[in-house]
């Protein structure tokens, strides 16, 4: 559980952020295509080709990077470029991602350089060299909470006052290796993934980044707060998620502690929401059991399938928006309730004020947290 520190700065504020993805390569444009029911999911018979952005031809490569690296500088210089931010000696790299450079494993001869250059920890520093960052590099890699629990963690040191600023990037690519993987489990659908939905089959995989910057100072009076958030772990299976959704309710129950709210306060859920039959299962009852069943709920899978590392992110920034624009989005696939203790699925957009949003996640492990944002 990760509790705030109520030390030297209460408030930690979201001072800039970025999503890249096949439907648009900075948050605007997302949120532009999002208000459209624009998906990026579609099928591909070609995993070169699958939701990427170079294979599209939206973007170069920097030959210096791989693809994984160049998505984490894009979306990190877009974030930096809106909100005109310095970089200090106060500013530290947090690097979200489940598989960072394992596709190299796929193209490139197994050698021992291979082996040291698909370390996480050597992208993250590749990557906090290209923008003159002075402190050592962090990677945070816990299956898919990866995101939201980089956030947390951003949010924590600043708290504690170990640094002022926080850039928090989050990047994932589809490759074999991580197909193969979901596919060994059933996981994988063959149409578009439907959260929550009776006829559900699985989910849907997809490529992309996104970044936060997090800082003690806030830059405009519409930046939102980081305000609380837990994590927890079901200890129950190596794959399989908690049958009684116990332990994601205790991460929103501790989440909702850390923030001094109450369940009533919550104006809006953003859930991991994957479509597989154990997860949307586990978190609906998780949902309940913390007393937010009625609060308004979308999954974004819809649009952007998994991202993996950068789901946390991509979601939470969306989430950020909510509160700014007063917002919720559809959840693209459902029509009729497929869990058995029923969650409340956002059909069409809704508008109205919204204070606090809660965003979820869970991943294998057993892994679980939860973030609250703030107005």
């Amino acid at each position: 559980m990760i509790v705030n520190n109520p030390g030297l700065n209460p408030d930690v504020f979201i001072i800039g952020d970025n999503i890249l993805s096949p439907i648009g390569m900075t948050t605007g444009e997302n949120l532009a295509a999002l208000k459209q029911g624009v998906s990026g999911v579609k099928k591909y018979d070609d995993i070169n080709t699958v939701a990427s952005l170079f294979a599209l031809g939206k973007i170069n490569i920097d030959k210096n990077y791989t693809k994984f690296e160049n998505l984490l500088i894009l979306s990190i210089t877009d974030a930096i470029k809106k909100t005109r931010f310095n970089i200090d000696d106060q500013t530290t790299l947090i690097v979200s991602s489940t598989k960072g450079n394992i596709s190299l494993l796929e193209t490139e001869e197994h050698t021992e350089e291979l082996n040291k250059r698909i370390a996480l920890p050597i992208s993250a520093k590749l990557v906090a060299d290209h923008f003159n960052i002075k402190t050592q590099p962090v990677v945070v890699s816990n299956a898919c909470i990866s995101g939201v629990l980089a956030i947390l963690t951003g949010m924590r040191w600043i708290k504690s006052g170990q640094c002022d600023n926080v850039i928090v990037a989050g990047a994932d690519v589809v490759s074999e290796f991580v197909l193969s993987g979901f596919k060994s489990f059933q996981a994988l659908s063959d149409t578009a993934c439907r959260p929550f939905d009776k006829d559900r089959t699985g989910l849907n995989l997809g490529e992309g980044a996104a970044t936060v910057i997090l800082s003690k100072t806030k830059k405009s009076e519409n930046d939102v707060k980081v305000s609380g958030g837990a994590i927890s772990n079901d200890a129950n299976h190596i794959s399989g998620p908690s049958r009684t959704g116990e332990e994601l309710a205790f991460s929103i129950k501790k989440a909702l502690l850390d923030t001094g709210i109450t369940a009533h306060d919550v104006g809006y859920i953003s859930a991991h929401g994957t479509a597989t039959n154990y997860n949307d299962e586990m978190e609906a009852n998780a949902i309940n059991l913390a007393g937010l069943q009625d609060v308004p709920l979308n999954s974004l899978k819809g649009y952007y399938g998994h991202t993996l590392g950068a789901a946390g992110i991509i979601e939470s920034v969306i989430a950020i928006h909510a509160i700014k624009d007063g917002m919720i989005l559809s959840s693209p696939g459902f029509t009729e309730n497929g869990v058995t203790h029923p969650v409340n699925v956002v059909t069409e957009i809704l508008n109205g004020p919204i204070k606090h949003a809660l965003k979820t996640a869970s991943g294998f492990g057993g892994c679980n947290a939860a973030v609250i944002f703030s107005k």
